[in-house]
């Protein structure tokens, strides 16, 4: 009988502690990413996210979805805000049309030669606390700013100097990036992301501001696009990992920290294994008869940063964020000697 009742109290508490495990998140948010599902950065986030959940206790679930899942990429900023996702992985410039502002913290193009300098920047160079000045008013807030490596350009045609860009019908968002194209020669074409594949399949475009070689590779682009670009020169975007204001306003300043800490080692991670990835799949290419890396000699990177400097003090005259963002990042730069 003793027996009998030792075991209805053990059974009683494997139900109550199964119960206890199972039982649902305290917060589940829904982030939408810039890329695609089959991306390696994509599944990197998604992996980050896991992460996330183990280290609250399954307080809190995030659930990683591709570009376009929800809405596109240029209204992710207003549904954040709106709380239809909760947050958001993605590029600031995309919100250009809001702020320039936007488009220059999001991506200065041609600024960032190295990924880290840009953390660097971000963490304690006065830019994470730019970006949230800039990003409240409209109802997110910054967790943590990432990058990926220098973006690759596959391009249909050989290019060794920048005077190959002449006439080149070359995909790029609207805002800095595209009006760099035009001053050094380019012709860009205004394409998502999600387009590039079909764009140089088809013929629409010649190259394309794209993603990290890798990334590229995945995508199957040098099939079409055999003349990649690499290492960048050009483009290094923000990730901006931000959250509804209001709920990040709500959370323990346990939970905050947790996220604050676990993004803050995604965008260092990001960068080593997207490195990684992209040496490997370099190597694999320089194998390949049918494809042709190429580094852009330091004489002709020089010449598009040039160009770069010039939007950028364009962009600055804008409004009195530009002209923040611009005075801050440009001190930054000096003082590393990076300008």
């Amino acid at each position: 009988m003793l027996t009998s009742k030792y075991s209805l109290l053990l059974t009683g508490s494997a139900l109550l502690l199964g119960l206890s495990t199972a039982q649902a998140a305290e917060y589940e948010w829904k982030f939408q990413a810039s890329e695609t599902s089959g991306e390696p950065s994509f599944k990197i986030k998604q992996e980050w996210a896991d992460k996330i959940t183990a280290m609250t206790d399954g307080r809190v679930e995030i659930e990683v979805m591709p570009i376009n899942a929800v809405v596109g990429p240029t209204e992710t900023l207003s549904a954040v805000s709106a709380g239809i996702l909760q947050g958001h992985m993605t590029d600031p410039s995309y919100f250009s049309g809001q702020d320039p502002a936007f488009g220059m913290l999001g991506n200065l193009v041609g600024a960032w030669q190295n990924p880290y300098d840009f953390l660097e920047y971000m963490k304690y160079g006065g830019g994470e606390e730019l970006y949230n000045e800039l990003v409240e008013p409209y109802g997110a807030h910054l967790i943590s700013a990432a990058t990926f490596p220098l973006e690759s350009v596959p391009s249909t045609v050989p290019i060794e100097s920048i005077a190959d860009f002449e006439g080149l019908k070359i995909r790029a968002p609207q805002g800095m990036v595209y009006n760099i194209f035009e001053r050094i020669g380019a012709t860009p074409v205004n394409l998502p992301g999600s387009e590039v594949y079909t764009g140089l399949e088809k013929g629409v475009i010649d190259a394309a501001d794209s993603t990290v070689l890798s990334n590229n590779d995945a995508m199957g682009l040098h099939a079409f696009a055999p003349y990649p670009l690499y290492p960048g020169f050009h483009s290094m975007p923000m990730i901006a990992v931000s959250i509804n204001k209001d709920i990040w306003d709500g959370l323990s300043e346990e939970l905050q920290t947790t996220l604050n800490t676990a993004f803050d080692g995604m965008a260092y991670d990001l960068i080593a294994r997207l490195k990684e990835q992209d040496i490997e799949t370099l190597q694999r290419l320089q194998d390949d008869p049918d494809v042709h890396p190429f580094n852009l000699p330091e004489e002709e990177r020089q010449k598009f940063r040039t160009a770069a400097e010039q939007e950028w003090k364009e962009w600055a005259g804008e409004n009195e964020m530009t002209q923040k963002v611009y005075d801050s990042a440009t001190a930054f730069l000096r003082s590393r000697n990076l300008l």
